[in-house]
C-alpha cells in the first residue's frame, strides 16, 4: 500500500500529536505521584511520613532489655539535587535504649530548595516497635545554596519488638518537594 505525500504528512502530524499527549499526560503522572503517594500512605498507615503530633514521647515506665541487642542498619538515598548519607552505617541498641544517629544532607546547588525525607523499615514487622522521637523527617527542610547540615535521628526501639528480629534497617528517601525556592 502506498501512501501519498498529503497522507503521509497527515498521518505523521496525527502519530505526532498523540506523542505529544501521552508525554503530556506522562509528565503530569509524574507530578501527581508525590502527593498521591503521601495520601494513600496516611490512608493505610504505612511509610508514615510524621507521627500525628510530630512527637512520641517515651512511656515513663520502659526498661531497657540488656539480655537482647539489635543492630540497626542505615541507609540514605538521594532524589535531586544533594548528597545524602548517614554518617555511620550501623549502630548495637538494646530495646527500650535511647540513641541517635546523624545524616548528613549537603545541598549541590547554587540555588535553595525545599525538601523532605521519608522513612521506611524493614522488615516491616519492625515498622510500629520503632519510635523516633527527633527527627528531621517530621517537616519539610529548606536548604540553602550549598549548604550542608548535619541531621540527627533520635530513637528508641520498643521492647516489645519480636524475638526473632535481631537486624533492622532504618532509611531514608531525600527529595525535593517543590521546585525553585527564592534564595535568601
Amino acid at each position: 500500500m502506498s501512501y501519498t505525500q498529503k497522507e503521509r504528512l497527515r498521518l505523521n502530524r496525527s502519530t505526532f500529536g498523540k506523542l505529544v499527549v501521552v508525554a503530556v499526560a506522562m509528565f503530569g503522572f509524574g507530578y501527581a505521584l508525590v502527593p498521591v503517594y503521601r495520601q494513600m500512605c496516611e490512608v493505610l498507615g504505612i511509610n508514615v511520613i510524621t507521627q500525628q503530633d510530630g512527637t512520641v514521647e517515651r512511656p515513663e515506665n520502659t526498661q531497657v532489655d540488656t539480655s537482647r541487642t539489635i543492630t540497626v542498619e542505615l541507609d540514605g538515598n538521594a532524589q535531586g539535587p544533594w548528597r545524602f548519607r548517614p554518617t555511620t552505617r550501623s549502630i548495637q541498641v538494646h530495646p527500650g535504649e535511647l540513641a541517635t544517629v546523624v545524616y548528613e544532607v549537603v545541598n549541590t546547588q547554587a540555588r535553595a530548595v525545599k525538601a523532605q525525607a521519608i522513612p521506611s523499615y524493614a522488615p516491616q514487622s519492625a515498622t510500629p516497635h520503632f519510635k523516633k522521637v527527633e527527627c528531621f523527617c517530621f517537616r519539610e527542610q529548606l536548604m540553602k545554596p550549598n549548604e550542608a547540615r548535619q541531621m540527627p535521628v533520635v530513637f528508641f526501639i520498643d521492647p516489645k519488638l519480636p524475638k526473632e528480629v535481631k537486624n533492622i534497617t532504618l532509611s531514608y528517601t531525600f527529595f525535593e518537594v517543590s521546585g525553585a525556592v527564592a534564595a535568601n
